[in-house]
């Protein structure tokens, strides 16, 4: 008679999100990032010389900002638009982890006056690209 296999081999069985994460779930996570970056950045723009270290974070802070705001549109979007799979809590926060990025490249550059209309469009289409394949390797992946 065969016996069962090990527990070692059996797949576990995790309990898989039929849908995306709430709105309300990333509200508290969106309004201590958006908190942070943007009192932040009005404490730095008023109080600060724009000087080596104050440089650096405001970019640090503008990417917090833009991340925490655009946390609420991302969960929301991935909620209107589903996918099969379904967008987990972490690919919401990576998308909108990108977009804080993609914004403050976009400042980064502009400051060292090099921002062309065909470099934004560049950028926003190798991040979506990215954000595409990621996705994509998260859908094929196989699961018994």
């Amino acid at each position: 008679m065969l016996e069962s296999p090990s527990p070692i081999y059996q797949s576990t069985n995790l309990p898989i999100p039929m849908t995306s994460p709430s709105i309300r779930s990333t509200l508290p996570a969106a309004a201590l990032l958006a908190v942070i970056g943007w009192f932040g950045l009005v404490y730095l723009i008023i109080e600060t010389l724009p000087t080596l270290g104050p440089r650096w974070l405001f970019f640090f802070l503008s990417v917090l900002a833009l991340t925490g705001t655009s946390l609420p549109v991302a969960a929301f979007l991935n909620r209107r638009f589903p996918t099969k799979p379904p967008a987990s809590r972490a690919v919401v926060v990576r998308e909108s982890a990108l977009v804080g990025i993609y914004f403050a490249t976009l400042t980064w550059l502009q400051l060292g006056r090099v921002l062309t209309l065909p470099l934004v469009l560049l950028l926003a289409a190798g991040l979506a690209l990215t954000e595409w394949l990621i996705r994509l390797r998260e859908r094929s992946r196989w699961e018994p």
